[in-house]
């Protein structure tokens, strides 16, 4: 299965009246999970996220595709 790029966020059972709106759910849930923490502990729970949503999606050949877009640009 090749790496879904297109937006992909919802919340099972949750209404949404507009598109961006289950972008900026998760983008509030991120921003509170990093609350009050300190640049290294952020950075390390950034590590613990991606290494648990790495084993959810577990197709290593997505997973490359995804590290490959995500490194593209970056200096």
């Amino acid at each position: 299965m090749p790496l879904n790029t297109q937006v992909n966020l919802h919340e099972p059972g949750k209404r949404y009246f507009r598109a961006f709106t289950p972008g900026d759910d998760f983008y509030e849930a991120l921003i509170e999970t990093h609350r009050d923490l300190t640049d290294e502990q952020s950075a390390m729970v950034n590590a613990k996220l991606v290494l648990l949503l790495a084993n959810h999606i577990g197709d290593i050949s997505v997973l490359r595709e995804a590290m490959k877009i995500a490194r593209d640009g970056v200096a």
